[in-house]
């Protein structure tokens, strides 16, 4: 029963890193669990905890079942089993803050360190002592990153623990274990795991366990926190040492996704859990989609980041995989720190050999078996047409489209203009009708290197279909072959923004640029499974790696970070550790020129937030922004709650808070971000203040800073004052004021994108923004 249900997850995991995100909530208004969120658990407020408790014995009375999960430690609610009607009463009660159904969030998933070493000149894994270093196999022992996600493959060498690991005295998390997860596998590296169940699969009683039956959870958990382990590789593949961005940091599972999906009641349950068990880093690699953008107080990840960020625990979240259209980044709270995706400077090539010699590169990983020398026949998939096919379907190696009787033997050249066909799919049509080989062509996918374990099949730029055609056209007796995959390091341009990547703005608020920052995302080798027997090539045995894609992958990059800048800076609380990585940022890659979309376009900061991120100058970023409580509490007024919902939600809120008089989405750029994002109309102008507090220590604690400021775009104008900021002192606080207008005799128009920056001798800090026109 276990196998067989694996293997429909695995199907229909493969279906999610092919096609990308696809819509899985489910619909407000229908019989089913539901999520009663009634805001922060505060031991003070009385009121909140007899409504609670009232609430649940009204559910308990209604059916004895119908309670699925309560939320006791950093949030206050519970999930229960509702009809739309009991859960539209329910709403309306006092204490509520809102009830949404319990619906399925997706995985954002489809030599990523060494590359970011190679970018910053800077070992991050020299000695602790060294200049610049960041981690040892155990600096940041210190610290936990959670891992909220699939679940772990605690055999995997990457989650080897060191016999010198102290125990931490501040983990008050738990090992929960199971038939196949005993205590054990919790090492000391691996010293927290929990696993939640999906209240509406009958199925789920299978998967009862940390374990990881995807791969998904092991390959973010050895991202964010493996340990180095020598001579890894994908089948010879992406050769060398496999390691994580904080090898040091213990690790916490929170396994929420089952065979059904990621249920968001879990989700919510894990964050309340890891505020009480303790960790430092959440590392969040899922979300709901961009197609049915829930708001912050309907969304499980929203609502747990807040709980958690006001607890002291940094929250990194990837952006989602429904790019490259705007406006489709999810997790895009402010208290969030949001992860697009980039390539790095390795390449998989595969490349087919023409007729002659003639060598055309393309990009997959496959482990072809074909004769080295061009001996195949290669046709056009139109060539292969049946009789009762369209052209177009032909061309496009749609399934039913091709002729058996035409193919077999032969290598074939499928085109890529029908986007409702997975190249997969296109793949096995070639494969199923007796082909040996296949040629894709994609634009949008060719830099992501799809894997293809059983069959020899290339992706290629449409640009080089002119000439394999002119071959086919030109030749009596057209012969190619196709050649196994090869790395290839050191390719130029990277980082690239990925073609999968979310965009912003947000939907649920343009003025907060988001996403925050990108991180390599794509072909990024790491722990995986033991037993993928459904993902092994064949004649050789499952690896305990792989190379996937994704945000997802980009997350764990930056949670990594996070957590080593928390080792380095123990009074950091999340908002220092997300402008320490935000303000030091790279814009360039390692051509020194701009970075770039994967259209060859000059990325904005709607594609990488601030830039790329960097492994080593967070550690001592000279100035930060602190976004307060205070902030986020105003950013839900202006959001639109009133000051009564928003005392429901805050652990900690000033006695006298209250919504400030006006409140509309426009003040929502006052808040002290690390990025500024404004609203103009013609001949408008808008004042917008900011503050730092100095970080530095020893020589750079008293440091003057000189402004710089630039505008990458026509029609707006942007005054800072002062013009230097003097710090005498660390912990010292400054403020700026930045007035954005539109030029006399302008106006803006679209989006106009640049940066205020404050230089000393030792630091230099970026702010970049974003003048919209209204």
């Amino acid at each position: 029963m276990k196998a067989h249900y694996f293997l429909i997850y695995a199907l229909c995991i493969a279906l999610l890193l092919s096609l990308g995100d696809s819509a899985a909530t489910a619909k407000a208004g229908k019989d089913g669990v539901y999520i009663v969120y009634m805001g922060a658990t505060t031991p003070q407020n009385g009121a909140s905890t007899r409504h609670k408790a009232q609430l649940l014995n009204s559910v308990l009375k209604l059916r004895k079942d119908a309670v699925v999960r309560t939320y006791k430690y950093g949030i206050s609610g519970f999930a229960a089993r509702l009809t739309a009607a009991e859960a539209q009463s329910i709403a309306k009660q006092p204490g509520v803050v809102s009830v949404f159904p319990d619906a399925y969030y997706q995985l954002h998933t489809t030599r990523s360190w060494e590359f970011l070493k190679y970018e910053t000149g800077v070992d991050i894994y020299s000695d602790p002592g060294s200049p610049g270093s960041t981690s040892s196999s155990s600096h940041g022992s210190d610290t936990v990153i959670g891992i909220i996600d699939t679940g772990i493959w605690p055999e995997s060498k990457s989650f080897d623990a060191k016999s010198s690991d102290p125990k931490l005295s501040s983990w008050n998390g738990t090992c929960m274990t199971a038939q196949d997860f005993t205590s054990t596998s919790c090492n000391g590296k691996i010293i927290g795991a929990r696993y939640y169940n999906d209240p509406e699969d009958d199925d789920d009683d299978d998967y009862l366990t940390p374990r990881d039956f995807v791969g998904h959870g092991t390959h973010v958990a050895s991202t964010a926190a493996g340990v180095e382990v020598q001579n890894a590789s994908y089948y010879g593949l992406a050769a060398g040492t496999a390691r994580g961005g904080s090898p040091g940091s213990r690790i916490a599972v929170y396994r929420v996704c089952t065979p059904a999906g990621c249920r968001s009641s879990s989700i919510l349950a894990a964050f309340d859990d890891a505020i009480a068990d303790g960790v430092d880093v959440l590392s969040v690699s899922l979300g709901a989609s961009s197609l049915s953008m829930p708001d912050f107080k309907d969304d499980t990840i929203s609502i747990g980041a807040f709980h958690a960020v006001e607890s002291g625990i940094t929250v990194v979240c990837s952006a989602g995989n429904d790019g490259p259209d705007s406006a489709t980044v999810v997790n895009a709270a402010p208290w969030i720190l949001t992860v697009a995706a980039t390539t790095i400077d390795r390449d998989f090539e595969s490349d087919v050999v023409l007729g002659g010699g003639k060598v055309v590169k393309g990009e997959a990983i496959n482990f072809s078996k074909l004769q080295k020398s061009p001996v195949y026949p290669l046709m056009y998939g139109k060539t292969a047409m049946k009789s009762d096919a369209s052209e177009a379907s032909a061309r496009n190696c749609i399934s039913g489209s091709i002729d058996k009787a035409k193919i077999n033997g032969t290598i074939v050249l499928c085109e890529s203009k029908d986007p409702g066909y997975s190249l997969f799919e296109k793949e096995e049509e070639v494969r199923s009708q007796g082909g040996v080989g296949v040629i894709l062509v994609d634009d949008l996918t060719r830099r992501v290197a799809s894997t293809f374990k059983k069959f020899p099949a290339v992706v290629m730029s449409s640009k080089d279909v002119p000439e394999i055609l002119s071959y086919i056209n030109s030749t009596k007796n057209p012969v190619a072959t196709i050649l196994p995959t090869v790395a290839t390091p050191k390719y130029k341009p990277a980082p690239e923004i990925a073609y999968f990547s979310a965009r912003g703005p947000s939907q649920n608020s343009e003025n907060i640029i988001k996403p925050d920052i990108a991180a390599p995302g794509v072909n990024i080798l790491a722990a995986w499974m033991g037993n993928d027997l459904g993902g092994t090539p064949e004649g050789k045995d499952p690896s305990m790696f792989n190379v996937i894609s994704g945000t997802s992958m980009s997350c764990p990059h930056v949670s990594g970070i996070a957590a080593v800048v928390k080792s380095h800076n123990p009074s950091f609380g999340p908002s220092e550790i997300k402008s320490a990585i935000m303000t030091t940022a790279s814009q360039l890659n390692n051509d020194k020129s701009p970075i770039t979309t994967h259209f060859g376009a000059t990325a904005t900061p709607f594609d990488y937030g601030a830039g790329e991120m960097s492994p080593t100058a967070p550690l001592q970023p000279g100035l930060v922004y602190e976004t307060t409580t205070v902030d986020y509490l105003n950013f839900l007024c202006y959001h639109g709650y009133n000051t009564t919902t928003i005392k429901l939600i805050a652990k900690s809120i000033p006695p006298n808070f209250a919504c400030p008089n006006n409140s509309t989405p426009d003040l929502i750029s006052d808040i002290n971000y690390p990025s500024i994002s404004v609203k103009l109309g013609q001949k408008q102008s808008r004042n917008i203040t900011r503050t730092l507090t100095n970080v530095a220590t020893g020589d750079g604690d008293s440091s003057t800073y000189t402004l710089s400021a630039s505008v990458g775009g026509k029609g707006v104008n942007v005054h800072v004052s002062p013009s230097q900021l003097k710090f005498t002192k660390s912990g010292q606080k400054l403020t700026y004021y930045a007035t954005f207008s539109t030029m006399a005799g302008s106006s803006a128009e679209g989006d106009v994108f640049g940066s205020i920056t404050w230089s000393s001798d030792k630091f230099k800090v970026r702010t970049p923004f974003v003048v919209s026109s209204s």
